[in-house]
């Protein structure tokens, strides 16, 4: 349906080289966008998926938290030429009581996973005003944007932050056709997730609340960023959609 699709289009997604990130990259191919891949190593897998689809993959190979966000979209558009969406996916996590936590871990989380986000908004934002056209940013939160969690302090409050972040932007930017979404995924099947799967305990005590009785899967975020990036999205700013198999509504 062409209302759905992203032909000519071009989107950046942080942290694509596998899981979730891979995922929306391809989502996005699929639904006609090119890609520009941002991730810290060459992310040739992603490459392969979205050529598969004829689509162009613009690789920027860079460490969030640590580059500044200006250069890397420098590169992207060096690349692209121009981009139209943005999806901020890149994240960390770190586990341990907030009782023992460290500043290091503190700063490790938040300047990627909050930090690099908005500064890499910031950027993308200015090229589309600059250019007087319309742009999608999506973020990447989490089901710990709206609750507390455990043993992951500084995770929850970058994704707390993420939330807030999204709604500010998608106020200041909506009056310039920008439309500033989120994605909140739940306990998904990725690298994040490994040791809670890997604890017999905490993998069957996270089932038993998810109503679809199931680990997401990455490509079950595929619908959710093709409709907040494309114009059937276009009247809909700050918001968060859940995709999390019901957790939220336990």
């Amino acid at each position: 349906m062409q209302l759905f699709s992203l032909e000519g289009r071009v989107a950046m997604v942080t942290g694509c080289n596998k899981g979730l990130g891979q995922a929306l990259a391809v989502a996005l191919a699929r639904a006609g966008a090119d890609i520009v891949g941002v991730s810290r190593s060459a992310a040739d897998t992603t490459r392969g998926r979205v050529e598969a689809l004829g689509r162009r993959f613009h690789g920027v190979e860079a460490e969030l938290g640590r580059d500044k966000a200006g250069d890397i979209v420098a590169r992207a558009l060096t690349q692209a030429g121009k981009l139209d969406i943005l999806v901020n996916n890149a994240g960390t996590i770190r586990r341990a009581p907030a009782l023992e936590f460290t500043e290091e871990d503190w700063d490790a989380v938040v300047d990627v996973n909050l930090k690099a986000a908005f500064f890499l908004a910031q950027r993308v934002a200015r090229h589309l005003v600059e250019r007087g056209s319309r742009g999608k940013i999506v973020n990447i939160a989490s089901v710990l944007s709206f609750q507390g969690g455990i043993r992951v302090p500084s995770y929850t409050a970058s994704k707390s932050g993420i939330l807030g972040l999204t709604r500010l932007l998608a106020n200041e930017w909506a009056g310039h056709g920008i439309n500033v979404n989120a994605i909140a995924p739940g306990y998904m099947a990725t690298d994040n997730t490994q040791a809670l799967r890997d604890d017999p305990q905490r993998s069957a005590d996270i089932l038993g609340r998810i109503p679809a009785g199931r680990w997401g899967d990455p490509d079950d975020l595929a619908g959710a960023v093709v409709f907040l990036c494309s114009d059937a999205a276009n009247y809909v700013h700050g918001h968060a959609l859940a995709v999390d198999g019901g957790w939220l509504a336990r």
